[in-house]
């Protein structure tokens, strides 16, 4: 089995390959997915997710940010605090960035809120560089999210599913290629596990 940093490493170059074409392409088929699993979810409501922005050769996730907000849900992103916490503030196409000073991402400006927003969210697109169809998840490597799962675990009820991530809904952003047959990615005590993938080719329910 490969290592979680040798999966990792060989999607980065595998993605730091992708044209501007098809980044575009990517876009726009994640936006449609995803925004069809975040409306069934919402059951023609209003509703609440958390995101975030994908930058360089991550799936590029801005469309479907805007899109969730032109179909009136609340948008969700992430700010990097220290000890490896992270905020959330509510993102509108108006919204500013700026560099984070502990991540290599851009942040949303405005008022920074804690894990307990969550507990008014439907369901949480996640970045990832890999999963499995076991609902293993490879992050970027910053253990940020590896520390907001479990925190959020620990304020919800169990889903009763199998998954330790609780009742809230997770879609890890990956590509297709990224979808890794079950076991291939090891478990760590600290992992949680997510329960679809949603790709340019669409929603994938894993677990």
């Amino acid at each position: 089995m490969a290592s979680k940093d040798e999966i990792r490493s060989s999607h980065r170059a595998r993605r730091a390959g992708l044209s501007p074409a098809a980044l575009d392409a990517a876009a726009a088929s994640i936006a449609r997915h995803g925004l069809q699993w975040a409306s069934g979810l919402a059951g023609g409501r209003p509703a609440t997710f958390a995101a975030y922005l994908g930058v360089g050769s991550e799936p590029p996730t801005l469309p479907l940010l805007s899109a969730l907000v032109d179909a009136g849900h609340r948008v969700l992103l992430p700010v990097c605090e220290p000890r490896l916490e992270l905020t959330w503030v509510y993102w509108t196409p108006d919204s500013g960035f700026v560099r984070s000073r502990f991540a290599p991402i851009q942040e949303p400006v405005g008022e920074r809120l804690g894990t307990s927003v969550m507990l008014d969210a439907t369901a949480i697109f996640l970045p990832a560089t890999a999963v499995d169809f076991s609902g293993n998840r490879i992050g970027q490597g910053g253990g940020y999210y590896d520390k907001f799962l479990a925190a959020l675990a620990a304020l919800q009820p169990a889903s009763g599913d199998g998954s330790d991530v609780g009742a809230l809904p997770t879609a890890a952003v990956v590509y297709d290629t990224e979808v890794l047959p079950a076991g291939s990615i090891r478990a760590e005590s600290f992992d949680r596990k997510v329960h679809a993938a949603l790709t340019p080719g669409g929603v994938i329910r894993l677990g």
